[in-house]
């Protein structure tokens, strides 16, 4: 069983910047696939971005070269570098955590972390 447990929200102004983190209790992380997602009210939840176990990222278009997300295996830890922020990337995000294989699998999210872009 993975905990996922995120921190780093906040208000920031248009054009600013915050860093998003999220620890992961439990055994396996370097393995799993982590991501960062972000809903808002009445739509669905949408992939922001995205870290395989060997460091490969993929990214949403609206985000690509704003956004940065890394991992720290030896601290059981995903960042969300955001920088330029807009108004439209308000959001709750939630972390994700995703592994699969013939013998196992698992697929986790932490509570959300509430970001809000003021123009």
């Amino acid at each position: 069983q993975v905990q996922l447990v995120e921190s780093g929200g906040g208000l920031v102004q248009s054009g600013g910047s915050l860093r998003l983190s999220c620890t992961a209790s439990g055994s396996g992380f370097s393995a799993y696939r982590m991501g960062w997602y972000r809903q808002t009210p009445g739509k669905q939840r949408e992939m922001v971005a995205v870290i395989t176990s060997g460091g490969n990222t993929n990214y949403a278009d609206s985000v690509k070269g704003r956004f940065t997300i890394s991992r720290d295996n030896a601290k059981n830890t995903v960042y969300l570098q955001m920088d330029r922020l807009k108004p439209e990337d308000t959001a709750v995000y939630y972390c994700n955590g995703y592994y699969s294989s013939a013998s196992y699998g698992g697929d986790y999210w932490g509570q959300g972390t509430q970001v809000t872009v003021s123009s």
